[in-house]
């Protein structure tokens, strides 16, 4: 049988398949779902010059904010009412259960919303300059912006950029993760409809390591937005600094969940249900350190081992499921390792720690006593491996949360207000919930401190770093005439 084939999105069409194509798989049962391009260096160095022409010359750099809202708006609209398509392809190539994909996407056309209203009413300013001088500020598009995008989120983290890049004026050119590119690929189409001129989104396919930098490798960009792994930011970023290119990096996390014995011991295991184990643990801000008060520790973790072992793992697309795969046979054997490591350092095993099921790449939701130096509570599993630990203190669960090298997210959670605040000011992570977990909002900015990154997703701040601030100084009053006698000057 032949496998369906997606080629790139460059100019307003899907480009003819390049000689070199890789396979794209269903995690949950390992079938073939298409085969994409593995674009070459040759392919990426033309699209980018057809990019860069697209900027100078374009439609859409030049289109005013009413313009940029219509198209916006419109493919926002558009998406909703292609939802069921978009979610299928996504259960398909992530392995995610279809209830957590119908959940994040029925969002995601909010982003598009909301960029759409910021290029709208985004104004421009007028300094307060000394003398009688007026001095105005705007902002301008950057050029071409480079948009490296992860599997375990793939419509979601790319709406995000894209909606902000496109919002501000940019050419865009998408890198999607090479494990979960379709749903990426077929949006091409859908902001063509929604009028977006021919050639300003581009989207291309391929392996990281290749297509991907000779992406980032280009002196032609204006900025990188990679969502990833920390290597991937060491890979690309002395070339970016060599070519003074700036890079948004949201990279890893290790979040804290922090659980203080004025939460009920009910409460307190769903919220770390929740944190923990939603896409099976493949999230930036996965809840993988549960760092439980002692006074409710005992109560905590039986009831919490009791419902973990309960939860339903299984095929992605029945409603019912809870936990669906991870994402492929290294993610399988990563898991396994974390698990291994964190018993051979004394670590005990409360459930789960192995593989489930003979198809697909599934592992069971895995619960682990451990302490604050061992390498599961201090690296990233990016699986539904969680470490628990006890902590005697509200100050040994702050020193315990901002212990790790990671800072992207945490949660709280207390029925003490004084508490709340007090806790929340500690902690060191870019975004920190207070009695809730995995909230996100486009009008909410998302990013990390330490090695989980720097800059932000969502909001103005995300808007404002697609754009370069022009600073235009009109002078109304006197002239200069510091050289009006130049003529007569004489020189030794």
């Amino acid at each position: 049988m032949t496998t369906l084939h997606i080629s790139n999105w460059v100019n307003g069409v899907h480009a003819p398949p390049s000689a070199d194509t890789l396979v794209v798989t269903n995690p949950a049962d390992e079938s073939l779902i298409a085969s994409v391009d593995a674009t070459s260096r040759a392919t990426v160095d033309d699209i980018i010059s057809r990019s860069l022409h697209n900027f100078k010359h374009g439609a859409w750099p030049r289109a005013d904010a009413s313009q940029r809202f219509n198209v916006l708006a419109k493919a926002a609209s558009l998406l909703r009412t292609r939802m069921p398509e978009f979610v299928e392809l996504e259960v398909r190539q992530t392995g995610r259960p279809v209830r957590e994909m119908q959940a994040q996407l029925s969002r995601i056309p909010e982003w598009l919303e909301y960029f759409a209203g910021l290029a709208r009413v985004h104004e421009g300013s007028v300094t307060p300059f000394k003398g009688p001088v007026v001095n105005t500020l705007v902002r301008q598009p950057l050029g071409v912006v480079a948009l490296i995008t992860p599997w375990n989120h793939p419509i979601l983290v790319s709406m995000k950029k894209i909606g902000a890049a496109l919002a501000a004026g940019n050419i865009v050119i998408v890198k999607p993760s090479e494990l979960a590119p379709i749903s990426i690929l077929k949006m091409g189409d859908l902001f063509q409809e929604a009028g977006l001129p021919s050639g300003s989104l581009q989207i291309i396919s391929g392996y990281g390591r290749d297509t991907g930098k000779f992406l980032c490798e280009s002196k032609h960009l204006a900025r990188i937005d990679l969502t990833g792994g920390l290597e991937t930011y060491r890979a690309i970023a002395p070339g970016a600094a060599l070519n003074l290119i700036p890079i948004t990096a949201e990279l890893g996390g290790k979040a804290p969940v922090c659980i203080f014995p004025s939460v009920e011991v009910e409460l307190a295991v769903k919220a770390a249900l929740f944190a923990s184990f939603i896409a099976s643990g493949q999230t930036c801000v996965t809840g993988s350190r549960l760092l439980v008060h002692t006074d409710i520790y005992d109560e905590f973790v039986a009831l919490l081992t009791t419902r973990t072992k309960a939860l339903r793992i299984g095929d992605p697309t029945d409603p019912q499921t809870q936990i669906g795969a991870v994402i492929n046979e290294a993610a399988v054997e990563r898991c396994a390792a974390f698990t291994a490591r964190a018993v051979a350092e004394g670590g005990k095993l409360l459930c789960g720690g192995s593989r489930f099921g003979s198809k697909g790449f599934f592992f069971e939701p895995t619960l682990i006593e451990t302490h604050a130096e061992s390498h599961l509570a201090c690296n990233e599993v990016f699986g539904p491996v969680i470490a628990l630990l006890r902590c005697d203190s509200e100050d040994e669960i702050v020193r315990i949360a901002n212990g790790t090298e990671f800072a992207l997210g945490a949660s709280v959670w207390t029925q003490d207000f004084t508490q709340a605040h007090r806790v929340a000011d500690k902690i060191e992570a870019g975004i920190v919930w207070v009695n809730a977990h995995h909230l996100n909002d486009p009008s909410s900015a998302w990013g990390g401190f330490k090695t989980s990154g720097m800059g932000k997703e969502n909001g103005r701040e995300a808007y404002e770093s697609y754009t370069k601030v022009k600073s235009t100084v009109y002078n109304y009053g006197v002239l200069p005439t510091w050289f009006d006698d130049v003529e007569n000057a004489r020189y030794g």
